[in-house]
This record gives C-alpha cells, sequence and structure tokens, in this order.
C-alpha cells in the first residue's frame, strides 16, 4: 500500500505556511504518530519529489492516547496521533496533517496550548477548601472528568470557541465541574460560579460537538449538565 501523507508545515508562529507531502510504503498498520517518528529517521528526509527537507516537528510522548499532547488535524479533525493507524484514515490513498488552528503554531505540527491553562488561573479553578462531609453528585462522573487530557480536541471542534472570545470551552467547562462537586461552600466557590457562567454557560449553544469528537469518548454532556446544575442551585 502507497499513501500520500500531506503535511501542512509552517517554521515558525511568524512564517508563511506551505505544504510537503511524503510517500508512505506499507500495510498501514502503525499510528499517524509512529509514522512522524519513522519519516524523522530518514537519513536524509526527501518530500515526495525527492527534495531533501527539515525534520518535522510536532509533539508527542506518551503514545497511549494518555497525555494529549499528539493533538492534530488529521483529514480535517481535531485527532489525536498516536489513536489512528494509516490503513483506517487514508482516503483515495491520501491523509492530510496539520496543526489545530485555534492555538498558535510553535512549528509544523506543534502549538502552544498554554491559553487552555492560562483560563482555568482566570476563572480560578482550584480547590480551596475541600467539602469532606458532603456527597454530591455522581462520584463515577467525578472520576471521568478527572481524565481529561487537556489536548485541545474539544476546542478545535466546537462552533463556540475562538481564540479571542471570553467562551472558554469544554476544557474549562469538565474541570470547574470537578471543583464545584467538592468545594466547601465559601467566597471562592461563589466566585468560581460567577466565572462558570461567564466564561462558559453563557457563551454555549449545546452542539455537543465536543461530545462527539473527545478522544476518549468522556459523557460531556452528562458531566456540564450536572455542573450547570449547580448554577442553577445558587439562582433559586
Amino acid at each position: 500500500m502507497d499513501i500520500k501523507i500531506i503535511i501542512k508545515r509552517q517554521k515558525d508562529s511568524r512564517s508563511t505556511p506551505y505544504t510537503q507531502e511524503f510517500i508512505y510504503t506499507g500495510d498501514g498498520r502503525l499510528t499517524v504518530a509512529d509514522f512522524l517518528s519513522e519519516l524523522n529517521a530518514r537519513m536524509p528526509l526527501l518530500t515526495a519529489d525527492g527534495k531533501e527537507t527539515e525534520k518535522i516537528n510536532y509533539a508527542s510522548s506518551c503514545q497511549e492516547k494518555k497525555c494529549g499532547a499528539c493533538a492534530m488535524l488529521i483529514n480535517g479533525l481535531p485527532r489525536l496521533a498516536c489513536s489512528l493507524f494509516l490503513c483506517n484514515i487514508v482516503k483515495k490513498g491520501k491523509i492530510e496533517l496539520a496543526p489545530l488552528s485555534k492555538f498558535p503554531v510553535i512549528s509544523d505540527l506543534r502549538v502552544d496550548r498554554e491559553k487552555i491553562f492560562a483560563r482555568l488561573k482566570e476563572m480560578q479553578v482550584w480547590l480551596s477548601e475541600k467539602d469532606r462531609d458532603a456527597k454530591k453528585g455522581d462520584r463515577s462522573l467525578q472520576y471521568d472528568a478527572g481524565q481529561c487530557l487537556m489536548c485541545g480536541c474539544c476546542l478545535e471542534i466546537c462552533p463556540n470557541y475562538t481564540p479571542e472570545s471570553t467562551f472558554s470551552g469544554a476544557a474549562s467547562m469538565i474541570h470547574a465541574f470537578k471543583i464545584l462537586e467538592q468545594n466547601k461552600e465559601d467566597i471562592h466557590l461563589q466566585k468560581l460560579k460567577e466565572n462558570y457562567e461567564k466564561y462558559f454557560f453563557a457563551g454555549c449553544s449545546q452542539s455537543l460537538s465536543c461530545v462527539k469528537i473527545c478522544p476518549l469518548g468522556l459523557p460531556l454532556d452528562r458531566i456540564q449538565s450536572r455542573a450547570n446544575h449547580h448554577l442553577r442551585e445558587t439562582k433559586k
């Protein structure tokens, strides 16, 4: 099997993006992340038309769908490169790779997702004092929320999220939910509820595109419903 891999590249955030094509020959039973590693091991690295080029810059760590570092656009959708085999995603002999479009490009397929963590700080998403007496909600939902990889796929697919928007998307919602469930009722929790309404509740149109794209299949709709319940309780 010969597969043409088309990669959108960019030297740095100020450079003009361009595409290069590479050829993979084999049975396709390796992941996108494996292919990129194999590609960079070629000495020299040649494009499909035989021109020598620099190694591909991309992020990857666990290779087991546990860290979220390798999130990128694969055939136009935000996915984890370590979770998709070439043979399962090839379309008409081609696979297209590009960096996530809603985050600043560092180089090639590597992006800067610092804004996700900065927004959590802005929303004051941290545990100030645990409510040790309360047995709130569904503990299984809290466990699910704790599995979030912060990969950014949900933000990339969300029709309401833009890099300039106040709306912070499911990546912030899911972590706010954990604090809303566990924090003792105090001034900090009240402020978090206000921030949750400002940065998430007021901007979500319920498209639920995040539910469909989450690489772990987390029940984001149920988690959101429970988080919204805390907000409604405050307004009673």
